[in-house]
């Protein structure tokens, strides 16, 4: 084993070495606080915040809690509750669900696998529960998947949708974010040709590369300009053996969080700075709004090495679905027989990860859907994450979202 195999290996280790300075920070904090030590006084209110902000200094490999625990439903406060409707190796099927009495539309978030956990959509589905029945993909860290369940690729990926349409029945809508847009749009594609009885009623593409030659960005410029091989030799790393998907072949989810927080990180050190200043001036409520951000954006999972150099060469270098050429378990893919599904397409402004224009490029390719069947909505003051978190979300594009589900009931 050489090269890139010892990624994970060099990753584990550090983390390893870093666990007792972490360990032995929490003990110190927690020995100084059981000694009441105030935050009014400067020097130990910096020195509690330090301990603090060391403690933080790691990444997470696992789901965390989706945090909802009730929503308001017309004029009264609902409980939720997260349940597992399917549960396969590589994804799960979340059900969000509500004891009230009218039924509402169903929906499947489809959530990227990207490096984070579907949680990383807790806000688009707290926004969505107000009107809907909420269901999620819930995808699995590949390192915690035994070697024993195979390979899972991007046609694995549709396959896994497929099956999720068909366990929450006829009649569903579908709502993808970001990269499954693409195997999104050839799920319902495929369902459309077979006339599935579960084929969505709608779909909604939000801010997904389905044609990433349209105004490519860094992130798509990245992806073209270097050979598979490239990615092949310097990204892919195998799990230690350690963990359940010990010798899995991976993309390791700290590698890609690494190049997240590289294209901003101006931005991450100023907001870590202004935690320490929250937690050294006792404003609790202020530094709780940035741990909360990063406890999600610095929990991280692994994608197979079959997924991540598919997604890289048939969706980014080939743009499969927009050239016509995309296969499905080896036969052709047309979004042109969509014929019934209802489409809404949204993309922001000011998008540096997806720009304008490469999901707008669906419309063309859905070409046998009538005109009151489609519509694109461009929010032009939202980044890539405002898109379907936040406040412009929450006020401007989820009643768009919210009015095409209901026209498509």
């Amino acid at each position: 084993m050489k090269g890139p195999a010892l990624l994970y290996q060099a990753y584990q280790m550090q983390e390893d070495l870093i666990a007792p300075f972490r360990f032995l920070a929490q003990h110190t904090r927690q020995s100084a606080l059981s000694k009441l030590w105030s935050f009014n006084d400067g020097f130990q209110s910096r020195f509690l915040a330090m301990l603090e902000m060391v403690t933080r200094f790691k990444l997470s490999h696992t789901r965390p809690d989706f945090a909802i625990p009730f929503v308001r439903v017309g004029n009264r406060d609902v409980p939720v509750t997260v349940e597992t409707t399917l549960d396969m190796p590589f994804g799960k099927l979340l059900h969000f669900s509500r004891d009230i009495d009218t039924a509402q539309p169903r929906v499947l978030v489809v959530a990227p696998l990207s490096g984070h956990f579907a949680t990383l959509l807790r806000g688009t589905v707290e926004t969505l529960l107000r009107d809907h029945d909420v269901y999620i993909t819930d995808w699995s860290n590949a390192r915690d998947v035994p070697l024993s369940a195979g390979a899972f690729g991007i046609d694995d990926y549709v396959a896994y949708l497929i099956r999720f349409i068909e366990e929450i029945g006829p009649g569903s809508h579908l709502l993808a974010v970001c990269q499954p847009c693409v195997q999104a749009l050839a799920a319902v594609a495929v369902m459309s040709e077979e006339k599935h009885p579960a084929t969505p009623r709608s779909m909604t593409l939000m801010a997904g590369p389905v044609d990433p030659r349209e105004s490519p960005t860094e992130v798509n410029e990245f992806a073209v300009k270097k050979s598979l091989a490239w990615f092949e030799s310097s990204v892919i790393a195998t799990v230690p053996a350690r963990y359940k998907g010990g010798g899995r072949r991976v993309y390791p989810g700290f590698l890609q969080l690494t190049a997240f927080m590289a294209m901003n990180m101006e931005r991450h050190k100023s907001a870590h700075k202004r935690l320490y200043e929250h937690l050294a001036a006792g404003e609790t409520a202020e530094a709780e709004k940035i741990k909360t951000f990063y406890d999600e954006y610095f929990a991280v999972l692994d994608l197979t090495e079959e997924f991540y150099i598919e997604t890289i060469d048939r969706i980014f270098q080939k743009g499969e679905l927009a050239t016509g050429e995309y296969t499905y378990r080896g036969r052709p893919v047309d979004p042109g027989l969509i014929r019934n599904t209802a489409l809404l397409t949204v993309e922001g402004g000011r998008d540096d990860i997806c720009a304008l224009g490469q999901t707008a490029a669906a419309h063309e390719l859905c070409r046998s859907l009538r005109p009151h069947l489609k519509r694109h909505h461009l929010q032009a003051n939202v980044g890539h994450y405002g898109v379907f978190n936040g406040k412009r979300w929450q006020r401007e594009i989820y009643p768009v979202v919210r009015n095409m589900i209901l026209a498509n009931e």
